[in-house]
């Protein structure tokens, strides 16, 4: 190529042709460049391959090196590390095929024409041996990125489906990506492959930063996996592979963690398959699964939704109801009030309906729901007549109906106070009995107030289903504090340690725009029982847990040592009234409704006396983030709580 600039030692120095003024010229010396490099063995060519990677990443949609060979200068690059090794070893010739695959990734992710140019370009091919792990877990996780923008368009799917190995690579991907990642780069230190390490930080960090940035990765590197094996499930002949059952199990489990709020990850692949009837029966033929599902669905994990769309579809199948309804039908009856759910309208109504369906053709079906089951749909229809009955009485009636319920919320407030705690679950159902169905925010209170009772009475299934109930009725949803803050303890009661979590954390972000004194963080920091949880909860649902556990990471798999290194922590596990919402023991049972009809003063003085409840105490000593990272949270080493995001 010959010299653009005579201020540059390098003829044909790539960054000197970009510098061309002539747009001609530089399009002749590009095209040129992209043409020779693959045949080069000159020493620095990862200078201008990072250069193009930058260019990738910040301008996508740009066809101007796509037209000029792009996609068949990075597929011959890959090639020549794969076939090539002493080239490979070669200065910094480590890092082009990464590069390489990279840019294929980046130019493919916006523009069906672009994808269309890489697949008659070869790329296909290199991508493929790359995602066999021919080189290491770095360039899968570029590979499989840039398959699975291949494989999102109608006109290149084909092209990626003809390769019959690419699915099933992805699905081992899916399930081995983070115990690949933990034993080979987390795990030993003094072990990093120097180039993983520069390509983890950009050289910008340590021991800390690289194993952070490692769990990021894995995380995307099965995400992305998953992203690749659902375009495959909208194809109803590739249903048969997906749906076996020792994948289908571990969904629920691939959740991405908290620094992957962008993918759906096994939820969002679950629910893909559920769509098809073809893939609703191996689903329904795995109770862990259902189980999973109804756990999603009343947790406040950002895609909740798809938990719900799934329980649903899986009703209204006649050849799959049978199998589900009896476990599907607590969570959808908690969630029976939920106005709306992100693009979810009128979702309670949606429940509502699908049930009511259920009920009228189990008659017909010879497959009958048991008669529990078939009592609660019917109370819920019940509610629904209620309700209809109830918007046509005199406003002075409602008010009474009102002053009854307050009355007896009172009563109940007082036997906690005291120390009755069942007489008080007693008070709060007879309350929400009389309170008017569509006096909200009051039924809030009540919910809330009886999932109080119910922890300190170790039910924790009963405290999850009236905190639910009490975080579906709130507006917004799933935006209550206290009914957060109940339901974390209860799932963490029954070591649901990802639900637990994210209630945690929301709970946290809650009281910083509380304006409640009892709920507002004081001085910014974080209350320390809510501290204690979260760092627990992360150490438990830890994504490298279970490759630790394996590979002897973790020499005792209780929850209070292990991963990170045991803690010196001898507090006794708070129960929901002693991790009290304010620092001098009280739990409101009032709750926080500033404009709700039935404050008064007597509510914000309610207080149990600790000595009343110790008898249901129990001590339990143990060996997906939003604001929460502008406070004085100290976390365990390799513990992220810096918001989910997600990096290319």
């Amino acid at each position: 190529m010959d010299k653009v600039s005579t201020d540059c030692p390098y003829p044909g120095c790539f960054f000197c042709v970009m510098k061309e003024g002539n747009p001609s010229k530089r399009r002749a010396s590009v095209l040129k460049f992209f043409r020779e490099l693959p045949s080069q063995d000159d020493d620095g060519q990862v200078l201008p391959i990072s250069g193009l990677w930058n260019t990738a990443m910040a301008h996508p949609n740009d066809p101007e090196f796509i037209e000029l060979g792009i996609f068949e200068c990075m597929a011959a690059l890959i090639w020549k590390g794969l076939k090539n090794r002493r080239w490979l070893s070669h200065d910094q010739n480590i890092y082009i095929p990464y590069y390489a695959a990279h840019i294929i990734g980046s130019y493919t992710m916006n523009m069906e024409e672009f994808a269309e140019r890489a697949v008659h370009a070869g790329v296909i091919p290199p991508l493929v041996e790359l995602l066999r792990g021919r080189l290491t877990w770095v360039e899968q996780r570029v590979a499989v990125r840039a398959l699975g923008h291949l494989a999102t368009y109608p006109s290149t799917f084909s092209a990626i489906a003809n390769h019959g190995e690419v699915l099933e690579l992805s699905i081992e991907l899916a399930m081995s990506s983070l115990e690949i990642v933990y034993s080979h780069f987390y795990q030993y230190v003094d072990r990093r492959l120097s180039y993983h390490c520069d390509l983890l930080t950009r050289g910008m960090g340590g021991v800390e930063m690289e194993s952070r940035k490692a769990e990021e990765w894995a995380s995307q590197l099965q995400c992305w996996s998953l992203q690749l094996i659902n375009c495959f499930a909208f194809k109803t002949e590739f249903l048969s592979v997906i749906s076996k059952p020792e994948f289908l199990i571990k969904l629920p489990g691939m959740w991405g963690g908290l620094v992957n709020e962008n993918s759906p990850a096994g939820i969002g692949l679950l629910r893909t398959i559920c769509h098809n009837k073809m893939g609703r029966g191996p689903i329904a033929s795995c109770p862990s699964i259902i189980e999973s599902l109804c756990n999603i669905a009343r947790s406040s994990d950002d895609w909740q939704y798809m938990a719900i769309d799934c329980l649903l579809w899986l009703i209204q199948d006649t050849s799959t109801c049978h199998k589900v309804v009896d476990k599907a039908v607590p969570a959808l009856l908690d969630l029976s009030e939920v106005s709306t759910l992100g693009d979810h309208k009128n979702l309670g109504n949606t429940i509502i309906n699908v049930l009511q369906e259920c009920i009228q053709s189990q008659a017909a079906s010879r497959n009958s729901i048991s008669p529990r089951t078939k009592e609660q749909i019917e109370e819920l229809l019940n509610s629904k007549q209620r309700l209809k009955w109830e918007k046509g009485m005199p406003k002075e009636d409602l008010h009474i109906k009102q002053a009854a319920a307050l009355v007896v919320k009172l009563e109940g407030n007082s036997l906690f106070s005291s120390g009755n705690i069942t007489g008080a679950a007693s008070k709060y159902s007879e309350a929400l009995s009389l309170c008017p169905l569509r006096s909200k925010k009051e039924r809030v209170v009540l919910f809330s107030n009886r999932a109080q009772c119910h922890l300190l009475l170790q039910q924790p299934l009963a405290a999850i289903t009236d905190a639910t109930r009490a975080l579906s009725l709130h507006n917004p949803v799933n935006r209550h504090a206290k009914s957060l803050w109940r339901r974390a303890q209860a799932y963490d009661m029954i070591g649901l340690a990802k639900e637990s979590l994210l209630d945690a954390i929301l709970f946290i972000n809650e009281c910083s725009q509380s304006n409640d004194p009892d709920l507002s963080l004081r001085q910014n920091k974080v209350p320390d029982y809510a501290e204690r949880l979260v760092k627990k909860q992360m150490r438990s649902a830890w994504l490298f847990r279970e490759a630790a556990i394996k590979h002897g990471g973790i020499q005792c798999e209780g929850d209070g040592g292990g991963i990170y290194g045991r803690e010196s922590d001898d507090s006794e596990w708070e129960t929901a009234s002693e991790s009290d919402i304010g620092n001098d023991g009280r739990d409101a049972m009032g709750d926080d409704d500033d404009d709700s009809e039935w404050n008064n003063e007597e509510e914000g003085k309610d207080s149990y006396d600790r000595a009343s409840i110790k008898g249901v105490r129990t001590a339990q000593r143990n060996s997906r983030a939003k604001k929460v990272a502008s406070y004085s949270l100290t976390l365990p080493d390799g513990a992220n709580l810096n918001g989910k995001f997600s990096s290319c």
